[in-house]
């Protein structure tokens, strides 16, 4: 069992950057494929970028560039770095985790945290 916990979330000004961070519960995070998700208003969640044990990553197109996901397994922690953050960025971001290789579809992940606002203002 893995238990999520996202924080960092909140209100920047369009330009502006954030930190998010997912405290991950367990022995074996270092194992797990890591993932970030977003649900726009309204919409479907998404995918945003993803990472696996060996720091391998992958990022949706929107975010290329603009984002950044790593991870510390010393302090089972996921991060996700956004810069120029966009009004289009506001979301509710997910964590989430799987026991395998980093997959795109929120299908193929085990485990998910309970979300953390992000609002880009214009």
């Amino acid at each position: 069992q893995v238990q999520l916990v996202e924080s960092g979330g909140g209100l920047v000004q369009a330009g502006g950057s954030l930190r998010l961070s997912c405290a991950a519960s367990g022995r074996t995070f270092s194992r797990y494929a890591m993932a970030w998700f977003r649900q726009p208003p309204g919409k479907e969640r998404e995918f945003v970028a993803a990472i696996n044990w060996s720091a391998g990553s992958a990022y949706a197109d929107s975010v290329k560039g603009r984002f950044t996901i790593s991870r510390d397994n010393a302090k089972n922690t996921l991060y996700l770095q956004m810069n120029s953050l966009k009004p289009e960025d506001t979301a509710v971001y997910y964590c989430e985790s799987r026991g395998g290789p980093l997959g795109y579809s929120r299908t193929e992940y085990n485990y998910w945290g309970r979300g953390n606002q992000v609002t880009g203002a214009s």
